[in-house]
Protein backbone atom coordinates (compact mmCIF):
# COMPACT_ATOMS: atom_id res chain seq x y z
CA UNK A 1 0.00 0.00 0.00
CA UNK A 2 1.23 3.61 -0.90
CA UNK A 3 2.06 5.50 1.86
CA UNK A 4 0.67 9.17 2.48
CA UNK A 5 2.91 12.36 2.73
CA UNK A 6 2.08 15.35 4.89
CA UNK A 7 0.18 16.94 2.61
CA UNK A 8 -2.33 13.77 2.35
CA UNK A 9 -1.30 12.71 -1.05
CA UNK A 10 -0.08 9.21 -1.62
CA UNK A 11 3.72 8.36 -2.38
CA UNK A 12 4.48 6.18 -4.91
CA UNK A 13 6.54 3.08 -3.15
CA UNK A 14 9.76 2.71 -4.76
CA UNK A 15 10.24 -0.19 -7.42
CA UNK A 16 12.17 -2.63 -5.69
CA UNK A 17 14.16 -5.70 -7.81
CA UNK A 18 12.98 -9.12 -7.93
CA UNK A 19 15.52 -10.47 -5.84
CA UNK A 20 14.94 -7.63 -2.74
CA UNK A 21 15.66 -9.32 0.65
CA UNK A 22 14.59 -7.85 4.18
CA UNK A 23 13.86 -9.04 7.42
CA UNK A 24 15.42 -9.34 11.39
CA UNK A 25 18.72 -9.90 12.75
CA UNK A 26 19.15 -10.52 15.96
CA UNK A 27 22.59 -9.69 17.42
CA UNK A 28 23.42 -11.61 20.04
CA UNK A 29 26.17 -12.43 22.43
CA UNK A 30 27.84 -12.18 25.45
CA UNK A 31 28.75 -8.66 27.28
CA UNK A 32 31.21 -6.97 25.41
CA UNK A 33 31.78 -8.65 22.43
CA UNK A 34 31.19 -5.42 19.95
CA UNK A 35 27.71 -5.83 19.09
CA UNK A 36 26.61 -2.56 19.22
CA UNK A 37 29.83 -0.93 17.73
CA UNK A 38 29.09 -3.31 15.05
CA UNK A 39 25.69 -1.92 14.47
CA UNK A 40 26.52 1.81 14.80
CA UNK A 41 29.40 1.51 11.81
CA UNK A 42 26.88 -0.47 9.95
CA UNK A 43 24.57 2.65 10.60
CA UNK A 44 26.84 5.31 10.58
CA UNK A 45 25.27 6.73 13.69
CA UNK A 46 25.41 6.08 16.71
CA UNK A 47 22.30 4.69 18.26
CA UNK A 48 23.47 1.82 20.64
CA UNK A 49 25.76 3.23 22.98
CA UNK A 50 29.29 1.56 23.83
CA UNK A 51 31.59 1.13 26.91
CA UNK A 52 34.06 -0.40 28.00
CA UNK A 53 32.08 -1.74 30.84
CA UNK A 54 30.33 -5.12 30.53
CA UNK A 55 26.21 -5.28 30.09
CA UNK A 56 26.17 -1.72 28.66
CA UNK A 57 23.45 -2.66 26.41
CA UNK A 58 20.07 -2.62 28.63
CA UNK A 59 17.74 -2.58 25.98
CA UNK A 60 16.54 -4.23 22.69
CA UNK A 61 17.53 -1.90 20.10
CA UNK A 62 16.52 -1.68 16.20
CA UNK A 63 18.69 -0.19 13.73
CA UNK A 64 17.32 -0.02 10.32
CA UNK A 65 19.98 -0.23 7.13
CA UNK A 66 18.36 0.01 3.77
CA UNK A 67 19.91 -1.21 0.66
CA UNK A 68 18.69 -0.76 -3.01
CA UNK A 69 18.93 -4.77 -2.76
CA UNK A 70 17.82 -5.14 0.81
CA UNK A 71 16.32 -4.04 4.24
CA UNK A 72 18.44 -5.14 6.72
CA UNK A 73 16.93 -5.02 10.24
CA UNK A 74 19.51 -5.30 13.47
CA UNK A 75 18.05 -5.92 16.62
CA UNK A 76 21.14 -5.13 18.96
CA UNK A 77 20.07 -7.19 21.89
CA UNK A 78 21.95 -7.23 25.98
CA UNK A 79 24.92 -9.32 26.26
CA UNK A 80 23.47 -12.91 27.37
CA UNK A 81 24.77 -13.86 30.63
CA UNK A 82 24.26 -15.69 34.15
CA UNK A 83 21.66 -12.86 36.03
CA UNK A 84 22.61 -11.85 39.67
CA UNK A 85 19.16 -9.47 40.34
CA UNK A 86 15.96 -9.13 38.20
CA UNK A 87 17.48 -5.79 36.59
CA UNK A 88 20.14 -8.88 34.53
CA UNK A 89 16.74 -11.41 34.36
CA UNK A 90 14.95 -8.92 32.09
CA UNK A 91 18.00 -8.26 30.21
CA UNK A 92 18.92 -11.63 29.16
CA UNK A 93 15.04 -12.48 28.65
CA UNK A 94 15.34 -9.64 26.26
CA UNK A 95 17.76 -11.31 24.37
CA UNK A 96 16.13 -14.57 24.01
CA UNK A 97 12.98 -13.15 23.21
CA UNK A 98 15.45 -11.58 19.57
CA UNK A 99 16.19 -14.66 18.57
CA UNK A 100 12.96 -16.78 17.56
CA UNK A 101 11.15 -13.23 16.11
CA UNK A 102 14.44 -13.19 13.63
CA UNK A 103 15.17 -14.15 10.16
CA UNK A 104 19.14 -14.33 10.71
CA UNK A 105 21.13 -14.91 14.24
CA UNK A 106 24.40 -12.85 14.22
CA UNK A 107 26.79 -14.56 17.03
CA UNK A 108 29.45 -12.25 17.62
CA UNK A 109 31.96 -13.45 19.49
CA UNK A 110 35.52 -12.10 20.74
CA UNK A 111 38.14 -13.81 18.58
CA UNK A 112 41.01 -12.47 20.25
CA UNK A 113 40.68 -14.84 23.59
CA UNK A 114 39.11 -18.50 23.65
CA UNK A 115 35.49 -18.97 24.40
CA UNK A 116 34.06 -18.78 27.74
CA UNK A 117 31.44 -20.56 30.02
CA UNK A 118 29.29 -17.85 28.59
CA UNK A 119 29.99 -18.08 25.13
CA UNK A 120 28.46 -21.45 25.49
CA UNK A 121 25.42 -20.60 27.12
CA UNK A 122 24.74 -17.95 24.33
CA UNK A 123 25.10 -20.92 21.67
CA UNK A 124 22.63 -22.81 23.88
CA UNK A 125 19.86 -20.38 23.85
CA UNK A 126 20.54 -19.81 20.07
CA UNK A 127 19.99 -23.90 19.58
CA UNK A 128 17.19 -23.65 21.76
CA UNK A 129 15.22 -20.30 20.47
CA UNK A 130 16.68 -20.44 16.95
CA UNK A 131 15.40 -23.58 15.64
CA UNK A 132 16.22 -23.65 12.18
CA UNK A 133 17.22 -20.13 11.89
CA UNK A 134 20.25 -19.44 9.70
CA UNK A 135 23.13 -18.70 11.87
CA UNK A 136 26.23 -16.23 10.61
CA UNK A 137 28.87 -16.03 13.35
CA UNK A 138 31.49 -12.85 13.33
CA UNK A 139 34.39 -13.69 14.50
CA UNK A 140 35.18 -10.30 15.99
CA UNK A 141 38.37 -8.08 17.18
CA UNK A 142 40.91 -9.42 15.18
CA UNK A 143 42.79 -6.04 15.15
CA UNK A 144 43.19 -7.27 18.63
CA UNK A 145 45.37 -10.19 17.20
CA UNK A 146 48.94 -10.27 15.50
CA UNK A 147 47.07 -12.18 12.72
CA UNK A 148 43.59 -12.19 11.27
CA UNK A 149 43.97 -15.52 11.61
CA UNK A 150 42.08 -16.62 15.35
CA UNK A 151 43.91 -19.16 17.00
CA UNK A 152 40.67 -19.97 18.25
CA UNK A 153 38.44 -19.64 15.05
CA UNK A 154 37.83 -23.49 15.29
CA UNK A 155 36.74 -23.73 18.78
CA UNK A 156 34.05 -21.01 19.00
CA UNK A 157 32.53 -22.52 15.14
CA UNK A 158 32.57 -26.00 17.38
CA UNK A 159 29.59 -24.36 19.19
CA UNK A 160 27.10 -24.39 16.42
CA UNK A 161 26.59 -25.05 12.84
CA UNK A 162 26.56 -21.90 11.30
CA UNK A 163 25.42 -21.28 7.95
CA UNK A 164 28.51 -19.27 7.47
CA UNK A 165 31.24 -17.43 9.54
CA UNK A 166 34.20 -14.49 8.94
CA UNK A 167 36.46 -12.58 11.27
CA UNK A 168 35.72 -9.57 11.60
CA UNK A 169 37.05 -6.22 12.86
CA UNK A 170 33.63 -4.02 13.76
CA UNK A 171 36.41 -0.52 14.94
CA UNK A 172 38.79 -1.46 12.14
CA UNK A 173 36.39 -2.54 9.79
CA UNK A 174 38.21 -5.74 8.75
CA UNK A 175 35.72 -7.53 6.73
CA UNK A 176 32.96 -5.43 7.63
CA UNK A 177 31.17 -5.32 4.77
CA UNK A 178 31.86 -9.29 3.50
CA UNK A 179 30.15 -10.28 6.55
CA UNK A 180 26.77 -7.81 6.30
CA UNK A 181 26.87 -9.44 2.89
CA UNK A 182 26.87 -13.00 4.20
CA UNK A 183 24.21 -11.63 6.58
CA UNK A 184 22.04 -10.37 3.66
CA UNK A 185 22.47 -13.54 1.61
CA UNK A 186 20.79 -15.41 4.52
CA UNK A 187 17.81 -13.19 4.47
CA UNK A 188 14.72 -13.78 2.92
CA UNK A 189 13.12 -12.02 -0.26
CA UNK A 190 10.64 -9.90 1.07
CA UNK A 191 9.70 -5.70 1.00
CA UNK A 192 10.88 -3.01 3.15
CA UNK A 193 9.30 -2.92 6.26
CA UNK A 194 10.25 0.62 7.04
CA UNK A 195 10.97 4.07 5.26
CA UNK A 196 14.38 3.88 4.04
CA UNK A 197 15.70 7.16 5.82
CA UNK A 198 14.40 5.56 8.84
CA UNK A 199 17.07 4.35 11.17
CA UNK A 200 15.88 3.42 14.00
CA UNK A 201 12.89 2.87 16.29
CA UNK A 202 13.67 4.84 19.18
CA UNK A 203 12.78 8.25 20.26
CA UNK A 204 15.26 10.77 20.10
CA UNK A 205 14.33 10.98 24.02
CA UNK A 206 15.35 7.93 24.98
CA UNK A 207 18.88 7.90 22.81
CA UNK A 208 19.61 10.65 24.92
CA UNK A 209 18.83 9.40 27.80
CA UNK A 210 21.55 6.68 26.70
CA UNK A 211 24.24 9.05 25.73
CA UNK A 212 23.56 10.56 29.13
CA UNK A 213 24.31 6.80 30.53
CA UNK A 214 27.38 6.27 27.98
CA UNK A 215 28.70 9.62 29.14
CA UNK A 216 28.47 8.81 32.62
CA UNK A 217 29.92 5.03 32.03
CA UNK A 218 33.32 6.50 30.95
CA UNK A 219 33.71 8.48 34.07
CA UNK A 220 32.62 6.11 36.65
CA UNK A 221 34.13 3.17 38.13
CA UNK A 222 33.86 -0.42 40.02
CA UNK A 223 30.20 -0.87 40.96
CA UNK A 224 28.64 2.39 40.37
CA UNK A 225 28.47 2.27 36.76
CA UNK A 226 26.18 -0.92 37.09
CA UNK A 227 23.83 0.98 39.84
CA UNK A 228 23.63 3.86 37.19
CA UNK A 229 20.20 4.72 35.39
CA UNK A 230 18.87 7.71 33.81
CA UNK A 231 16.02 8.96 33.08
CA UNK A 232 14.87 11.95 30.61
CA UNK A 233 12.35 14.49 33.06
CA UNK A 234 11.89 17.26 30.43
CA UNK A 235 12.98 17.07 26.31
CA UNK A 236 11.61 20.17 24.36
CA UNK A 237 13.11 22.39 21.46
CA UNK A 238 12.71 26.28 22.90
CA UNK A 239 14.08 27.80 19.75
CA UNK A 240 15.26 26.73 16.12
CA UNK A 241 18.26 26.60 17.57
CA UNK A 242 17.84 25.49 21.35
CA UNK A 243 17.39 22.10 22.57
CA UNK A 244 16.42 21.98 26.55
CA UNK A 245 16.76 18.54 27.96
CA UNK A 246 16.56 17.79 32.01
CA UNK A 247 17.13 14.42 33.10
CA UNK A 248 18.15 12.54 36.18
CA UNK A 249 20.36 10.05 37.14
CA UNK A 250 19.41 7.23 39.78
CA UNK A 251 21.89 5.28 41.62
CA UNK A 252 21.35 3.11 44.81
CA UNK A 253 23.07 4.53 47.56
CA UNK A 254 24.59 7.77 48.77
CA UNK A 255 28.06 7.23 48.64
CA UNK A 256 27.24 6.38 44.90
CA UNK A 257 25.40 9.85 44.31
CA UNK A 258 28.82 11.49 46.13
CA UNK A 259 30.59 9.70 43.58
CA UNK A 260 28.42 10.61 40.64
CA UNK A 261 28.57 14.41 41.67
CA UNK A 262 32.27 14.34 42.56
CA UNK A 263 34.16 17.12 44.26
CA UNK A 264 32.37 20.52 43.55
CA UNK A 265 30.11 18.85 41.30
CA UNK A 266 32.73 18.56 39.10
CA UNK A 267 32.31 14.57 37.87
CA UNK A 268 29.03 15.22 37.02
CA UNK A 269 29.80 18.41 35.16
CA UNK A 270 32.09 16.50 33.00
CA UNK A 271 29.48 13.53 32.51
CA UNK A 272 27.26 17.22 31.15
CA UNK A 273 30.06 18.61 28.93
CA UNK A 274 30.88 14.98 27.20
CA UNK A 275 26.82 14.15 27.17
CA UNK A 276 25.61 17.63 25.71
CA UNK A 277 28.37 17.37 22.49
CA UNK A 278 27.04 14.12 21.64
CA UNK A 279 23.29 14.86 21.77
CA UNK A 280 23.63 18.09 19.96
CA UNK A 281 25.06 15.72 17.09
CA UNK A 282 21.39 13.79 17.57
CA UNK A 283 19.02 16.95 17.68
CA UNK A 284 20.95 19.27 15.69
CA UNK A 285 20.50 21.83 17.50
CA UNK A 286 22.64 23.77 21.07
CA UNK A 287 21.24 21.83 23.88
CA UNK A 288 20.92 22.65 27.50
CA UNK A 289 21.54 20.82 29.46
CA UNK A 290 20.37 20.09 33.27
CA UNK A 291 21.55 16.95 35.48
CA UNK A 292 19.72 15.68 38.49
CA UNK A 293 21.19 12.97 40.74
CA UNK A 294 18.73 10.92 43.14
CA UNK A 295 18.80 7.69 44.73
CA UNK A 296 16.78 4.73 44.46
CA UNK A 297 17.80 2.09 46.79
CA UNK A 298 18.09 -1.24 45.46
CA UNK A 299 16.44 -0.95 42.09
CA UNK A 300 18.15 -3.18 39.78
CA UNK A 301 16.30 -5.86 42.28
CA UNK A 302 12.85 -4.43 41.86
CA UNK A 303 10.15 -5.37 39.25
CA UNK A 304 7.95 -2.05 40.13
CA UNK A 305 11.14 0.29 39.93
CA UNK A 306 12.54 -1.64 36.82
CA UNK A 307 9.31 -0.43 35.45
CA UNK A 308 9.42 3.08 36.81
CA UNK A 309 12.60 3.83 34.89
CA UNK A 310 12.03 1.90 31.52
CA UNK A 311 13.55 -1.37 31.75
CA UNK A 312 9.87 -3.81 31.64
CA UNK A 313 9.77 -6.15 29.72
CA UNK A 314 6.79 -5.84 26.85
CA UNK A 315 3.84 -8.21 27.03
CA UNK A 316 3.61 -11.15 24.76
Amino acid sequence: MDDLDPNGLYLEEPELPPDHRSGFVAVVGRPNVGKSTLMNAYLGQKIAIVSDKPQTTRNRLLGILTRDDAQIIFVDTPGIHAPLHKLGEVMVEMAMRAIPDADVVLFMVDASVPPTGQDTLVAEAIREQGGELPVVIALNKVDLLPSPESPYAEAYLGLLQPAAWLPVSATRGDNRDDLLNLVVAQLPLGPRYYPEDQITDQQTRFIAAELIREAALGRLHQEVPHSLAVVVNEFKQRSENMTYISATLFVERDTQKGIVIGQGGRTLKDIGRAARAEIEKLAGTSVFLELWVKVRPKWRKKEDELRRLGYALPKR
